[in-house]
């Protein structure tokens, strides 16, 4: 009874990830979905922008601190875009070590970046009174959720890796 049950068991589980897999969109039909041009980056990021600079409701006093807020974020757009050309006319390593490599720089660069956008932003958010600074963390908690969105996303539209199990490589 437990061998039939088992071998039952062990038939639906390879039958069903076989059927899971087959359901998978392959990549010329996963490509369907909008691309992002970096006129349509640009765009979005000046809404974004705008949309802060709006949401903040700045006194004429801190008005003078802007400026530098917006170049930082304007200057993370343009590293964005670049790299996404970068790695676009560079094609996606097969190494491993060397996709590691590429996302450890890429990380550092991140970094560096959003360094300069948190000095550029400490004086406008000292000059903050307690409700701008709670629609600024609003946003700012917004702006990350979105981004966690477009990066599943361009996951998603990424071809398959193979996955490591048990010191094998599976397929």
């Amino acid at each position: 009874m437990w061998k039939a049950l088992v071998a039952g068991t062990t038939m639906l589980a390879i039958v069903g990830s076989t059927l899971a897999s087959a359901q998978q969109p392959s990549a010329p039909e996963r490509s369907h979905r909008a691309q992002l041009t970096a006129d349509d980056i640009a765009a979005f990021t000046d809404a974004r922008i705008a949309a802060l600079k709006a949401a903040l409701k700045l006194t004429p006093a801190q008005e003078k601190n802007w400026p530098a807020v917006e170049q930082a974020v304007r200057d993370i757009s343009k590293d964005r875009i670049a790299e996404r050309e970068a790695r676009r006319v560079a094609g996606q390593p097969t190494d491993a070590t060397e996709r590691l490599r590429d996302r450890a720089d890429a990380l550092t660069t991140r970094a560096a970046a959003l360094r300069r956008l948190a000095d550029a932003e400490k004086p406008l958010y000292q000059s903050l009174d307690e409700a701008q600074k709670r629609r600024f963390g609003m946003a700012l908690r917004f702006a990350a959720h979105r981004h966690r969105r477009v990066l599943t996303r361009a996951a998603e539209a990424l071809p398959p890796r193979p996955v490591i199990r048990r010191g094998a490589y599976a397929e």
